[in-house]
């Protein structure tokens, strides 16, 4: 039994890692809920038990934590994720602010837990899209070995929070647009946080980024393009692939087949593949319309869809912890 602390508990994904850690069992002992100032006072139910969320400031790490769970936003991070560390708490970290740190495990429990053992008070939480990609990616590059990776995304707007939901639901009856540039309803927006000088956004260079770093070769060409489709919940990734050996198809298969946390999902005669309306709520990373690149020499095409808020965020952290447990 750990004391366990959320940072952010009344977002969308602070919430959903209590739901998690209630399916899970997660064994918590005493559980401390923090947020900003707005919401101090706000009584959160967890394992039939209600808690009132405290106001997120220095000394909130001053209570008796083993662990805390960070999703209140990279500027937040930045400024307190230093304190719990110096009070000898652990910090599993859900934004971008750490993720590139050299010092800093990016961890992925399916792709490189045993990273874990190296860190030195906190771990990063990769981007939504990153973790759902990787997965699959392992296992190939093992095999096979990556030679270069496209990616292709097709990200819901719970990705950007409550708001991108807000901006979804009410463009649905008019021209509403409040934190994208653009309205999302009925339509698709190349653009996924802001441009870079190098003509990338922020969230491309994040997958470029993180893959490699996550499976600890820099040798692998990657390009992304990220965009916000009108889904609620899931994230879609193509991921056009070349490898460096041969492959037989009905391997790769197998091999993904027999991959922890994937379902392949791949019966083109029955139309079922992997779909964001399929993955909502769930937890596995689902990769189906897996066939051949023709253009190129050993050229694979495959399709992989996970819920974002689910394992993109709240349930890999909540691993994460799991694994802080264990080791």
């Amino acid at each position: 039994m750990v004391n366990i602390g959320i940072a952010g508990a009344t977002g969308m994904v602070g919430r959903t890692f209590l739901k998690v850690m209630e399916e899970r069992n997660f064994p918590v002992n005493e559980l401390y809920l923090f947020a900003s100032s707005k919401s101090k006072g706000t009584t959160i139910e967890f394992n039939n038990k209600k808690y009132v969320v405290e106001e997120l400031n220095e000394s909130s790490f001053d209570k008796p934590m083993d662990i805390v769970l960070f999703s209140a936003g990279g500027d937040l991070s930045k400024k307190y994720a230093p304190i719990a560390k110096e009070k000898g708490i652990v910090v599993v970290d859900n934004s971008s602010a750490w993720r590139m740190e050299d010092w800093v495990p990016l961890i992925v429990p399916e792709v490189n837990g045993d990273s874990i053992s190296k860190n030195k008070g906190i771990i990063a939480n990769p981007n939504c899209s990153t973790i759902q990609s990787v997965i699959p990616l392992k296992p190939l590059n093992d095999r096979y070995k990556l030679k270069r990776v496209v990616f292709s995304t097709y990200q819901a707007v719970s990705g950007s929070g409550v708001a991108g939901l807000e901006d979804l639901e009410k463009g649905l009856s008019s021209t509403y647009n409040n934190i994208y540039p653009h309205p999302i309803a009925y339509n698709v927006l190349p653009h996924i946080d802001s441009f870079l000088d190098n003509g990338y956004t922020k969230e491309e260079m994040k997958m470029i980024d993180e893959t490699k770093k996550i499976l600890n070769d820099q040798d692998i060409q990657i390009t992304a393009t990220t965009v916000r489709v009108p889904v609620k919940y899931g994230h879609a990734v193509s991921a056009n692939i070349e490898l460096e050996k041969e492959f037989e198809l009905d391997d790769i298969f197998t091999l993904l087949k027999n991959t922890d946390g994937i379902e392949v999902l791949d019966d083109l005669d029955n139309n079922i593949y992997p779909m964001p309306i399929l993955a909502e709520g769930k937890d596995k990373v689902y990769v189906g319309r897996i066939r051949r690149d023709f253009s190129i020499k050993n050229g694979l095409n495959i399709w992989i869809v996970a819920d974002n808020s689910r394992k993109g965020a709240a349930t890999n952290t909540v691993q994460i912890a799991e694994l802080l447990l264990n080791k």
